[in-house]
């Protein structure tokens, strides 16, 4: 079944008001960044994302986020986007935060049909009491706050009880995809963009190079097409970012002995 489609305005055309994403990437590394411009594009509204980070001020699901059209991230790790502060504690924007393997986890168990599962992350913490503040009110109080966990013993060792997500739609970003939707990742990649896969309803792949079905060594796969439905290729204008950028300082008379100065980036 050939499931590619001529642009990313029509493979996300259906996302209505209100839908849960479940968005793939690594900071920003693997971001579907041409679906994520895509839905730019339109008025959609009210969208409950999930993704380990909500990009930066400027460019990722930060873009989203500053047109107001999030209402409600899951994620792990936020501390790169000012605006994501800004809307969280003028009570704007509905923030669960959840450890980054149970989150993980989450995603892959909704991918796979569990329905919950046991974890030690968080035990002991307000992650199993409850009372994090999922959204503010305007004067910083607070409005919705995390509920308590159930708990069990196994082994001696107390666990949390923690629910899969699965999402209305997924958008991931693959660095090869064959026109049935099989895909490989690019290291950093791979992190969270399988996972997001697997926890759509409806999974949209844009694919860096999409390559002809049965071009892909079967051993190479790391997502089957299963999982995909929608697949189109990746807008090779749009930039791949940095998040933060460090330098290593060059050794004295390096220059003078010909290594290299460049600087290095992560």
């Amino acid at each position: 079944m050939d499931k590619v489609m001529a642009a990313a305005a029509q493979a996300v055309a259906d996302i209505p008001d209100g839908a849960t994403l479940a968005v793939g990437g690594f900071g920003l590394c693997g971001i579907p960044s041409t679906l994520i411009a895509a839905l730019v594009d339109t008025d959609v509204s009210g969208l409950r994302v999930v993704s380990n980070n909500c990009g930066v001020d400027d460019w990722g699901l930060g873009l989203l986020l500053r047109a107001g059209r999030i209402a409600r991230m899951t994620s792990s790790y936020v501390g790169e986007n000012k605006e994501f502060a800004r809307q969280y504690l003028s009570g704007e924007l509905e923030v669960e935060l959840t450890p980054q393997g149970t989150l993980a986890e989450r995603l892959r168990a909704g991918g796979t049909g569990i329905p919950a599962f046991y974890t030690p992350a968080g035990v002991g913490t307000q992650v199993e009491e409850g009372g994090l503040p999922w959204r503010h009110t305007h004067d910083g109080g607070v409005l919705v706050a995390s509920p308590p966990k159930e708990t069990r013993e196994f082994g001696g060792r107390r666990y949390l009880l923690e629910e899969a997500i699965t999402a209305d739609f997924a958008l991931v970003r693959a660095a090869v995809a064959d026109r049935h939707g099989n895909c490989v990742f690019h290291a950093a990649a791979r992190n969270f963009n399988p996972l997001c896969a697997m926890a759509g309803r409806v999974t949209v792949v844009e694919a860096e190079r999409v390559v002809e079905a049965g071009e892909l060594p079967p051993d190479a796969v790391h997502l089957p097409g299963v999982y995909v439905d929608r697949v189109i290729a990746a807008d090779g204008s749009l930039d791949k970012r940095i998040e933060r950028r460090t330098v290593r300082p060059v050794p004295a008379g390096a220059e003078a002995a010909g290594q290299r100065t460049d600087s290095e980036e992560k």
